[in-house]
């Protein structure tokens, strides 16, 4: 059956975005992706339009609140609505630092990112979603997000406040057939895994196993799921498939 859903996903020129825009290409979604860099955001567009879904390549900086209302206005006028957003665009900041030593603006920079962030882009695409009774908000957190590590300084940080705002959100969202939900997708084989663990010595997960429980955290199968927070990898295993 296709699948009609418009989703938004930020930061998908590379990485779990990536992966995730072709999963969701490959139901038939509508696609409407953003990244700041042009030219790997211009090679997902096209490996999207290869597998033949309809996609809008934006290419954004979200912590800019311009730049959100520029894209989320393009999507809702060429595809009429947004039904699906994940908040996936995030940065590391400047490597493995202890708290210490951590620059001020740099700390400053990294919570402003990834907070203000999923927070802008929620409050923008919300309207529309309350008007048509119907949407999913999904929020990449981590497990730095429920423990403190050392050395992951603003980023660990920042997915605290990342789960704060998933269950605030959820629970003032309740009965409205909005839901607000989030994940964590565990280690991966990534650039930003490679910044905070330079020296990583052991198996990683391949980001394009772990989508599965975003394409059911998307679907009407969850749509009375609200205010939970999944490990993508546990999800996979669960669900009998092996990573």
């Amino acid at each position: 059956m296709k699948n009609n859903q418009v989703v938004m996903i930020t930061g998908a020129s590379k990485g779990l975005g990536r992966a995730l825009a072709l999963a969701f290409a490959k139901t038939g979604a509508k696609l409407a992706i953003c990244a700041r860099g042009e030219e790997l955001l211009l090679k997902v567009k096209k490996e999207i339009e290869d597998l033949g879904a309809e996609v809008i390549a934006t290419q954004a900086d979200v912590a800019n609140e311009r730049d959100v209302d520029r894209f989320v206005s393009i999507v809702e006028n060429e595809f009429g609505r947004i039904d699906v957003l994940i908040n996936n665009a995030s940065i590391f900041g400047p490597g493995p630092s202890l708290l210490l030593d951590y620059p001020k603006d740099e700390f400053s920079q990294v919570l402003f990112v990834n907070v203000m962030n999923p927070f802008m882009l929620i409050k923008r695409v919300l309207p529309g979603m309350l008007e048509r009774k119907y949407g999913s908000v999904i929020n990449v957190t981590s497990e730095a997000g429920r423990t403190g590590f050392a050395e992951w300084g603003a980023y660990g940080i920042s997915k605290f406040a990342v789960e704060g705002l998933t269950q605030t959100w959820a629970d003032e969202l309740q009965g409205t057939g909005v839901r607000v939900n989030m994940v964590d997708p565990g280690e991966m084989d990534t650039d930003m895994h490679d910044k905070a663990v330079p020296d990583c010595d052991y198996d990683l997960a391949n980001p394009n196993d772990v989508v599965d429980v975003f394409l059911y955290l998307a679907s009407e199968q969850a749509k009375s799921v609200n205010g939970q927070r999944f490990e993508a990898q546990v999800f996979q295993m669960e669900s009998g498939l092996s990573l």
